[in-house]
C-alpha cells in the first residue's frame, strides 16, 4: 500500500469531512479510496475499458399498457445470460416497479437495459453499471493457487 499526501483548502477539507460524516466513513482514507474507485470505474465505463460489469436496472411501468408485461418478460428470457435476478412490486393500481440485476459484457448489458427502458409504457428507467474488471484494476491480480 502506498501513502499519498494531499493538501486541501480549509473550505474543501470541511466539506469533505461533512460528506464523510454523512456517509458514515470512519476515516478520510477510506472515503478517499471510495471516491477514487467510483471515479476510476466511471472513467473505465465511459472509455470502454470495462469489459465486464454488473448492473442494477430499475424502472416503473404501467401494467395496463397492452402486452408490456409480456414484452418485458420475453426480453428478459431472450437475454437470460445477462439477467441474474428480478424483483417485481406493485406500487399503485396502475404502476409496477421492477429491478433487474444484470451481469455480462458491458456493451451487451447497456444495450439490453436501454431496450427495456425504451419500451412503450416504461417510465423512470435507470441503469447503474458497476465495472468488474478494468485496465486500472488488472495490474495486481494474484494467480490462483
Amino acid at each position: 500500500m502506498q501513502r499519498l499526501t494531499i493538501s486541501l483548502d480549509d473550505e474543501l477539507a470541511q466539506a469533505f469531512d461533512e460528506l464523510m460524516r454523512r456517509r458514515g466513513y470512519a476515516n478520510r482514507s477510506e472515503a478517499m479510496r471510495d471516491l477514487l474507485r467510483r471515479e476510476l470505474g466511471e472513467s473505465d465505463l465511459a472509455s470502454g475499458g470495462a469489459r465486464q460489469c454488473v448492473a442494477v436496472l430499475s424502472y416503473v411501468f404501467d401494467h395496463h399498457e397492452r402486452q408490456l408485461a409480456s414484452r418485458l418478460t420475453t426480453l428478459q428470457h431472450d437475454h437470460h445470460e445477462l439477467v441474474i435476478s428480478t424483483l417485481h412490486a406493485h406500487i399503485s393500481h396502475e404502476d409496477c416497479v421492477e429491478t433487474a440485476i444484470l451481469r455480462g459484457a458491458t456493451g451487451s448489458v447497456r444495450k439490453f437495459a436501454e431496450a427495456i427502458i425504451a419500451q412503450t409504457g416504461v417510465r423512470h428507467g435507470q441503469v447503474q453499471l458497476i465495472p468488474l474488471e478494468t485496465p486500472t484494476r488488472q495490474s495486481k491480480r494474484r494467480p490462483k493457487a
